[in-house]
């Protein structure tokens, strides 16, 4: 399966419609994003969303995954059939662990600027307890840095395991 076959086909029946990708992912419970992520072939639309696009789009979901209007009956059974070997194989969306990796890399890139709080109140307090309470600095850095890491962690996680498990809501903006 191309998945950018399968994103142009998409955004070319979305046009024919006279939607916007907004309105697209309005009617779908999605975000533009998600629209424009399936549109560039980044992204495959989750199983449960391919009846329900099929359906807005006016095409069948072997149309879709096949990227392009299937006229015969005997190129439908040949690519019904390459599509669902695909999918057996786990190559129509994206597995659990892609979904956690992605999840992760977008909520690192989203929270750079905790991250570099974060690091920075790290050293100004191992600046400032090197000034005021050498006894205590190599306790009290240890200590802090643990508790920042796993806040921040705990956030990640949290972030992470909603998404990766919750599947696509209108909240991943």
């Amino acid at each position: 399966m191309e998945q950018e076959k399968v994103g142009r086909f998409i955004a070319a029946l979305r046009r024919e419609r006279g939607m916007t990708q907004e309105e697209m992912g309005e009617r779908l419970g999605v975000t533009n994003k998600t629209v424009s992520r399936w549109e560039t072939g980044k992204y495959m639309p989750d199983v449960d969303k391919l009846l329900e696009l099929s359906g807005l789009l006016g095409v069948s979901v072997n149309e879709l995954l096949s990227g392009e209007r299937l006229k015969d009956r005997e190129t439908l059974i040949k690519k019904a059939d390459e599509n669902l070997t695909a999918a057996l194989r786990g190559s129509v969306t994206f597995g659990l662990a892609d979904r956690v990796a992605y999840f992760r890399h977008k909520w690192l890139t989203e929270h750079r600027f905790d991250i570099g709080i974060a690091v920075f109140l790290y050293l100004a307090a191992v600046i400032a307890l090197g000034i005021w309470a050498r006894p205590l600095l190599p306790l009290g850095c240890v200590a802090l840095g643990v508790g920042a890491y796993l806040l921040l962690r705990n956030r990640l996680m949290a972030y992470v395991e909603e998404r990766a498990f919750g599947g696509e809501s209108k909240s991943e903006e």
